[in-house]
């Protein structure tokens, strides 16, 4: 069972291991070399992912065939985006919780690393509102 204390400390592992990435890394490179570090720290953290996987879009019960793909999805319960922009825009927020729906997940990550403090001002965490009821333990 999926609990907000699980999702709680899994979050802080996965921020943990981007902000050792953005320490390691520094900004200002490629969103692709910071995705493949990312899944490097979280294979050492031991952390199960699936990475660029495609996101069902079902419309009316038809799947439709669409290249909808999110950056990581942590222990099928967590969807992290992935930018190296300058800001964050509204329609980065808007990906993520299109993700976050279609995966029907509960929690997501947007993770800037172009930033001079990942952990200030380069990540937001968003609930999906299906799932504001987990229990908390």
């Amino acid at each position: 069972m999926i609990t907000k204390k699980y999702l709680d400390d899994l979050t802080y592992q996965i921020i943990g291991g981007a902000i050792e990435v953005h320490k390691f890394m520094g900004r200002g490179l490629l969103e692709s070399i910071y995705h493949q570090c990312l899944k490097e720290e979280l294979m050492h953290r031991k952390i199960n992912f699936l990475t660029e996987m495609n996101v069902p879009v079902v419309y009316k019960e038809k799947t439709l065939d669409m290249n909808f793909r999110c950056d990581l999805l942590v222990e099928h319960s967590i969807v992290v985006e992935l930018k190296s922009v300058h800001e964050i825009v509204p329609a980065h927020e808007a990906q993520l919780l299109s993700y976050m729906k279609l995966l029907r997940c509960p929690k997501g990550i947007l993770i800037n690393f172009n930033c001079f403090n990942l952990f200030k001002e380069g990540q937001r965490t968003f609930v999906n509102e299906y799932f504001r009821t987990l229990p908390g333990q």
